[in-house]
């Protein structure tokens, strides 16, 4: 498999697929250019070898061309980052795109519009109600589908290589994502340091295991993580579970959780898991008391109880200090670790104590020489907030591309590239 560091790009136009799906406020500035910043490597790389760059990338989730969420907005920040001055195609399936793309030289830098304005970098029919014919809606797939071909065929011709360095879309089989890498051959396709780095550290808590492996899972809803569950029982030692999934754990077993979150419909689940955690000898790790309030409030009246004892009206928020103990003495005896949800609402200050400390004992393995991998929205936010996300080993920019790769799937855009 060809690598961009092996790759000279002197001379060649280079179609790169980055995530610049970035956060905009009300007069359209950036408020986080993490996601940016991360493709800079790949992006000088180009630069300096003397190529020139052809940048795809979506924003938001438009169902069509909308001012709110044009690339050109990034414009300015991206020439700030790059130091050149940035070119911009305002339809990026016009003459005009391929007439720029075409006229690029050595260390120019061309911005396609945003890529999901087109239904076909999705393949996926628009407009439909939800109570059209199913024959209706089969057509309307079919035809959105070859026009993807072309599409995608229109995109590959701008350039001579393609990179693909948006982790964060890697398990969208996408035209841009995807299908545009068969375009390509094997020597003129790979990914850009970003994927390099997501794909390597993947592979290092999946394939390459340490132990012992502790992976700690957190966020509100089982039925969101069972798949992911489900593949880690069979690869780690422990288990965390933490956050909102706490409560349908504990009432299963049949605690008192008042108001917390819980699945009622997932109890059995819940049950089975746990059934399945002791089949395959894994140490599964449940907090024992938490932090409750009596309102979903920062500034709510709260205590620490037993977390199978809480009261009427009240409901669980974070984890208590038996519970940050527990956690704690299992990370910083473990070498391999993954972090995926936090431990609370740790948006509250007053609830936000349990993920500092599953974050702290994290940093403290890894200081010893530990494998540690944060990924996940919530998860990243809270290694940010916390200040802690430059003591970790790895703090991955995918989220659902990151849930799946856990999953054991196969992403469709690491697969374009391997394959």
């Amino acid at each position: 498999m060809q690598t961009i560091d092996k790759y000279n790009f002197a001379g060649k136009r280079t179609f790169v697929r980055v995530d610049f799906n970035v956060p905009l406020d009300e007069n359209f500035s950036i408020t986080d250019d993490n996601r940016m910043r991360a493709a800079l490597p790949t992006l000088k790389k180009i630069l300096n070898d003397g190529g020139s760059i052809i940048i795809g990338s979506h924003l938001g989730r438009p169902k069509g061309p909308t001012d709110k969420f044009s690339l050109k907005h990034i414009l300015p920040h991206l020439s700030d980052l790059l130091g050149v001055d940035i070119q911009f195609a305002n339809d990026c399936m016009s003459e005009g795109a391929a007439m720029k793309a075409a006229a690029l030289q050595p260390g120019e830098v061309l911005v396609l519009e945003n890529l999901r304005f087109y239904a076909e970098e999705e393949g996926k029919p628009r407009g439909l109600a939800d109570d059209a014919p199913e024959d209706e809606k089969a057509a309307a797939k079919k035809a959105v589908k070859e026009s993807q071909k072309e599409f995608t065929k229109r995109l590959a011709s701008y350039a001579d290589c393609y990179v693909n360095d948006a982790f964060g879309t890697a398990h969208r089989a996408h035209a841009s994502t995807a299908l545009i890498a068969a375009h390509f051959d094997h020597d003129s396709k790979m990914f850009g340091y970003l994927m390099e780095k997501e794909v390597k550290a993947v592979d290092k808590v999946l394939n390459n295991i340490q132990r012992p492996f502790t992976a700690i899972m957190g966020g509100s809803k089982v039925s969101s993580k069972i798949d992911i569950i489900e593949n880690l029982l069979t690869k780690v030692d422990n288990l965390i579970i933490a956050g909102g999934m706490t409560y349908t754990f504990t009432k299963a077993m049949g605690g008192e959780i008042g108001l917390s979150i819980c699945e009622t419909d997932k109890l059995d689940l819940a049950l089975d898991l746990m059934k399945k955690a002791k089949e395959n000898n894994v140490n599964l790790v449940l907090a024992t008391d938490t932090k409750i309030a009596d309102s979903f409030s920062n500034d709510a009246n709260s205590k620490f109880v037993p977390v199978n004892q809480i009261p009427d009206g009240w409901e669980g928020l974070d984890i208590g200090p038996e519970s940050e103990k527990l956690f704690g003495d299992v990370i910083k005896q473990s070498k391999t670790i993954l972090w995926n949800g936090p431990a609370g609402v740790f948006e509250f200050n007053n609830f936000s104590h349990g993920s500092q400390a599953v974050g702290e004992a994290i940093v403290e393995a890894t200081a010893n020489g530990a494998f540690s991998l944060v990924g996940g929205g919530d998860s990243v936010a809270c290694v940010n907030k916390f200040g802690l996300a430059d003591k970790v080993s790895y703090v991955s920019t995918g989220g659902g591309a990151l849930l799946e790769a856990i999953e054991g799937k196969k992403l469709p855009g690491i697969a374009a590239i391997e394959n």
